[in-house]
């Protein structure tokens, strides 16, 4: 199945790797590719600026989605499909989720991982059914696959597999098992 919409959820900086950003770019390239739109924080600076600017070099659609008292911290991106403005993170969060087919986590900080586990857990508690990715650039997520794998082992995640959750190191292989996860 393909998704219309793929919410990405990364940092609002490029990390230390230069392998970071290339990631993000080519998923952006891939969703415009597959004529699939972005739909992300909606930040021009990052990796949340380098997806966006791969899909609309792609001659893709990115639509953001950003609070009001983020637009001068975050640097709003001017150039989008749509930028949605909303009053808090919390609304931010519901439209994003609302918009999108499924979602992908790039590299990021503690936003990155607070906006992956709600849908996440949204999945798990079955309030949704969207596929969930970790692109897990050069092992920048082992630590929390591990973690994740404990806390199943521990019986503190009752159902992992409810979650949807896919971890790939390329952006291409990642699509393609989030399309295949959402069969099931």
């Amino acid at each position: 199945m393909r998704f219309k919409r793929v919410c990405v959820f990364c940092g609002s900086g490029n990390g230390l790797r230069p392998e970071y950003r290339k990631s993000a770019e080519r998923l952006g390239q891939l969703l415009a590719e597959r004529s699939m739109e972005l739909v992300y924080g909606g930040a021009k600076v990052g990796l949340m600026g380098a997806v966006a600017d791969a899909v609309l070099a792609s001659g893709g659609a990115a639509i953001g989605v950003i609070p009001g008292h983020l637009i001068k911290q975050e640097i709003a991106h001017e150039g989008l499909t749509e930028l949605h403005t909303v009053t808090t993170m919390h609304e931010r969060k519901a439209l994003m989720a609302e918009l999108a087919d499924a979602f992908v986590a790039l590299p990021g900080g503690l936003g990155t991982l607070e906006e992956l586990f709600e849908m996440v857990t949204w999945n798990q508690i079955g309030l949704q059914q969207k596929p969930c990715g970790l692109l897990n650039v050069s092992g920048y997520y082992d630590p929390l696959v591990q973690f994740l794998q404990q806390a199943e082992r521990e019986q503190f995640i009752r159902n992992m597999s409810a979650a949807k959750l896919v971890v790939e190191a390329d952006p291409e292989a990642l699509l393609k098992r989030l399309e295949s996860a959402s069969l099931f």
